[in-house]
């Protein structure tokens, strides 16, 4: 029996099987570090709005603080939202209050040419930040 070019065949399906671990790592360290950016997206957010004096103005900050995070973290968002809960500012001076701030982020993998992996993942994260009882406030 000639087993001539076995080698050859043997040695294209390891690589194969080794790029394919290699995407597959990539893919997923590529969702883990933007998970981890989501989450101090929206723990950056929430801090920035909890310090506004308005609901408005903490909406805007938390927008803006949220983006810059990403951004800092090199993180490439193909759509970013961030919803910014300001129930805390109708709550009168003197009683504890909180703002919340959700992130969502999705993550493109499409340059991840990986067979079954899909063209994008969303990421999401929520923080909540307290307010300060004792500084002014508007709805």
């Amino acid at each position: 029996m000639n087993e001539r070019g076995s080698v050859t065949v043997e040695a294209m399906l390891a690589i194969t099987a080794i790029v394919l671990v290699i995407l597959l790592g990539v893919a997923a360290g590529r969702i883990t570090i933007a998970s981890a950016a989501v989450e101090a997206a929206a723990r950056d957010a929430a801090r920035q709005a909890s310090i506004a004096r308005t609901a408005t103005e903490a909406s805007t900050n938390a927008e803006a603080s949220a983006r810059d995070s990403l951004t800092s973290h090199d993180v490439s968002c193909t759509a970013v939202r961030v919803t910014v809960s300001t129930k805390g500012f109708s709550r009168p001076v003197g009683t504890s209050a909180d703002v919340a701030a959700t992130v969502s982020c999705t993550v493109p993998l499409a340059d991840v040419a990986l067979p079954g992996l899909p063209g994008s993942v969303e990421r999401h994260a929520t923080s909540t930040s307290p307010m300060d009882p004792y500084r002014g406030r508007e709805r």
